[in-house]
């Protein structure tokens, strides 16, 4: 209380663009509000409510004046968080979208690859190439290095994947972001976009067991491997939602 506080982002860019929203509660008791961040985010983070300084996160120690400082991903636990209390109001970053043309039909963001580090994560392109089955959908590719993720010019032309700034701007301005558990899918639902995130059997603890939805983003609806390595089920029932909406 009173203090002027330096929050460390030392994790990845999905944990940062997850936890961010608690600058908001921070600043209500902190008299200055310091993050230090992974440098690729921090124009997007610039309207985030709460920051009062954004510094270029780097090996070694700020160059900054500080009385306290606290992980980003340790602020859940210093308010006491429970489901009934995240900061669940979306959006809580802000961007204009991006000026995409209009043909009538669904516009859909698609990511299928996560990081190397966890190669569960991922979906081979083979089963979301069955998307492109579904009629009445403009799809735009966001994958990071799409051809080498798979990609063979079907199912949409790139839109996205160069940094989270473009990203995001893109999101903003379609229908619909279907995601793995990667930073996109964080980047869609702290945007508030509508976002189908596409979750292996074993998922990662904030995305909990046994249910379809997200109490951290509210416009998020979860498809779940019914088992592992089933995405060939998860596919199918993706194709389906989409087929319905886009038909409705």
């Amino acid at each position: 209380a009173g203090k002027r506080v330096l929050v460390r982002c030392y994790h990845g860019l999905g944990d940062t663009i997850q936890f961010i929203r608690y600058t908001a509660l921070l600043k209500t008791v902190a008299a200055e509000v310091i993050v230090w961040v992974q440098p690729s985010l921090i124009p997007l983070l610039r309207g985030v409510s709460g920051i009062d300084r954004l510094l270029p996160l780097h090996d070694g120690v700020p160059d900054v004046e500080y009385d306290v400082d606290v992980e980003l991903g340790e602020l859940p636990y210093v308010f006491r968080t429970t489901l009934e209390s995240i900061p669940a109001k979306v959006p809580y970053i802000f961007v204009e979208p991006a000026r995409l043309e209009s043909n009538g039909r669904l516009r859909v963001g698609l990511i299928w690859e996560s990081g190397d580090w966890d190669n569960r994560r991922s979906v081979p392109f083979a089963h979301v190439r069955r998307l492109s089955e579904v009629a009445g959908v403009e799809w735009h590719i966001l994958q990071r290095e799409p051809v080498r993720a798979g990609w063979d010019g079907k199912l949409g032309g790139i839109s996205g994947g160069n940094n989270p700034l473009d990203d995001a701007r893109v999101m903003r301005a379609l229908d619909l972001v279907i995601s793995v558990d990667t930073m996109t899918a964080h980047l869609s639902g702290a945007l508030g976009q509508k976002t189908w995130t596409l979750l292996p059997f074993d998922s990662d603890w904030r995305w909990m067991r046994e249910r379809n939805d997200s109490p951290w983003y509210p416009t998020m609806r979860l498809f779940r491997q019914p088992q592992p390595g089933d995405w060939a089920t998860v596919a199918a029932q993706v194709a389906q939602a989409l087929a319905q909406w886009a038909a409705d």
